[in-house]
């Protein structure tokens, strides 16, 4: 490609309202523009590399046994409300009416239509094992939309479905996937971390999300250094040790003024944090129970999250061990009403049913704590659970710290950063049932096909190799993932050497290198900083000047190579750093992080 016929041209300055590198630099070079908030154009340039990543994709996913086919963006719903996803995902699925008035979606993720096409084309156990797979545009009406293609609301994913008769071959896919996503990281370039994750929507017993570390990212980590235990902090567990041990002592009324807080009340009693209890309040949104009455289909309860003072409430902890469909924070006047006082509130005194009470394990093993008395200006001393109030749940519901102690071998946690690049989940058969997918097994019963759904952010993945690979100058793709392998940079004058970038040209591409070819009539100058901002691995610069000193000058854009070489054995020599680079990607693909066989799911 001739640079000079290129769609795309480089900015010279990054536009104001990016706020991180990959998001600056991608726009910069030409690579995406944005059409509207969380929503792209690709570029030729970014096309591209996205092709590229694909086919890593593809070759993957057939490596393990995986189909691809491709299913429709627009769902009836059907579909989802067989599955119940239909009322209790919010307004980031986008619902509408055809001209005809039935209600449908714009497809964030497609397991209910896999199981339906599963219910339509598996009637035998000898039809499974499959995997099938796509690549498609996906929706979701993101509300945070930033930082380029890190968090969008149309996206490209890779998304594949296992379907087997049993949990042990769901097992076997789930770490097939397990492997091939450590292979793709590798490929690109990234170092990837898996981490045990929250099932979400999704439903399903067991979840891992796969991580690129970095500061921008917006979920926190929770890792070992010792071990390797790692989770997401939505669901990593601690190791808990118990503060207070002293025999049960009379509860105690105590004036506690201007005490709102857990900090100033200790301060004001002179006691640790870790003798206090915290008292968390959120309003939950449930499916009715029996002989309740539910408006708009849906009961909103107050829920009180209690843990030690000393720690902080994990909501996504909350949410799944109270089956909450969705959480927000309690108002005051919604706290008022059950009873309690804001900044004095606790439990204690409070008749059943106010309240749905959810308490962490370790605080109901704790004595002699510090709780608000449900009054403006008292606490009440030596509260003790199950001896001073009733929860109605004890589960593990605090949230892992650093310095938190790990769950399997006791070395201090650490938190680090990370952007969310992959996912996979064993769903069960939750959707096989709910759209009908049913086998008959040897002994001829019918039986759920057992699912596992498996996804990679294709964007999202194209965004952190451009944060990973790159410099002051601008971007340094891998030679997997660059869109051209080699920027060819013709500064020669005369008409004599002018044919020579021509012929060089044609034979890099006889030799089968990806070339982009600058043939501008603008400065070096311009040439050289387009050339190191969109970031092919490698360049030729051609000039009179090289020519005079025995050829061209090839260049890694990473500054490891950089050397006058023969004209005639430019193309050989290109291809054979191309050859490394990719072999170097290949080896560490080869030795990339495999399924752990001590650590079954």
């Amino acid at each position: 490609m001739r640079v000079s016929q290129l769609f795309g041209e480089t900015l010279r300055h990054p536009p104001a309202e990016t706020d991180i590198a990959s998001h600056q630099l991608l726009l910069q070079a030409g690579y995406v523009r944005q059409l509207a908030t969380g929503i792209f154009s690709y570029l030729p340039l970014a096309w591209r590399a996205v092709r590229k990543i694909e086919q890593i994709l593809r070759e993957e996913m057939n490596a393990i046994g995986g189909q691809e086919l491709n299913l429709p963006v627009v769902h009836p719903a059907e579909l989802w409300q067989r599955s119940g996803r239909w009322e209790t995902i919010d307004e980031t699925m986008v619902r509408f009416r055809d001209r005809r008035g039935h209600p449908m979606l714009l497809a964030m993720t497609h397991e209910e239509v896999v199981a339906q096409l599963a219910a339509s084309e598996i009637r035998s156990y000898r039809q499974l094992p499959q995997l099938v797979y796509q690549i498609q545009t996906k929706f979701r009406d993101e509300p945070r939309a930033r930082g380029g293609l890190i968090r969008v609301r149309e996206f490209l994913m890779k998304d594949s479905y296992s379907l087997d008769k049993d949990e042990a071959g769901l097992q076997k896919q789930y770490i097939a996937h397990y492997n091939a996503y450590f292979r793709i990281g590798a490929r690109v370039g990234l170092s990837l971390l898996a981490v045990g994750s929250d099932v979400g929507m999704m439903g399903g017993k067991l979840a891992h999300e796969f991580m690129y570390l970095t500061d921008i990212g917006e979920d926190t980590l929770v890792v070992c250094e010792q071990c390797g235990y790692a989770a997401n902090q939505e669901v990593a567990t601690f190791r808990k040790v118990r503060a207070n041990t002293d025999p049960p002592r009379p509860l105690e009324r105590v004036a506690t003024p201007g005490t709102t807080t857990i900090e100033s009340l200790a301060a004001y009693l002179g006691i640790p944090t870790s003798s206090t209890a915290k008292a968390v309040f959120f309003m939950g949104t449930f499916p009715p129970t029996e002989g309740e009455s539910a408006e708009g289909g849906f009961v909103q309860k107050l829920v009180v999250a209690l843990v030690r003072g000393d720690m902080e409430t994990n909501q996504t902890l909350v949410k799944n061990s109270t089956h909450a469909i969705a959480l927000r924070p309690a108002h005051p006047e919604e706290i008022l009403e059950a009873g309690m006082v804001p900044g004095y509130a606790s439990p204690v005194g409070i008749p059943p049913g106010k309240a749905l009470v959810i308490a962490d394990d370790l605080l109901v093993e704790e004595t002699n704590l510090v709780a608000g008395a449900n009054e403006e200006g008292y606490h009440l001393r030596n509260v003790c659970c199950g001896r001073d109030f009733q929860p109605d749940i004890v589960a593990n519901i605090a949230q892992a710290g650093e310095g938190a102690l790990c769950i399997r071998c006791g070395a201090p946690l650490a938190l680090k950063r990370g952007v969310e690049v992959g996912n996979i989940f064993q769903l069960g058969t939750r959707y096989s049932i709910a759209l009908q997918a049913f086998y008959t097994d040897e002994d001829g019963n019918q039986k759920p096909i057992v699912m596992g759904s498996y996804g990679i952010g294709v964007g999202r993945l194209l965004a952190c190799v451009a944060e990973a690979y790159r410099d002051e100058k601008g971007l340094m793709w891998p030679i997997s993932v660059a869109p051209y392998a080699l920027n060819l940079i013709g500064l020669c004058r005369t008409p004599e050497n002018i044919a020579k970038t021509e012929s060089l040209y044609a034979a890099l591409q006889q030799a089968e290198v990806e070339t982009l070819y600058d043939d501008r009539e603008v400065s070096p100058g311009v040439k050289f900083a387009d050339a190191d901002l969109r970031g092919m691995p490698l360049q030729i610069v051609i000039s009179e000047r090289s020519l005079q000193q025995g050829g061209v000058e090839l260049r890694r854009r990473d500054g490891t190579v950089k050397e006058i070489v023969p004209l005639a054995d430019a193309p050989t020599l290109a291809r054979q750093q191309v050859d490394a680079m990719q072999a170097a990607l290949r080896n560490t693909a080869d030795a990339a992080p495999k399924w752990p066989t001590e650590e079954q799911p």
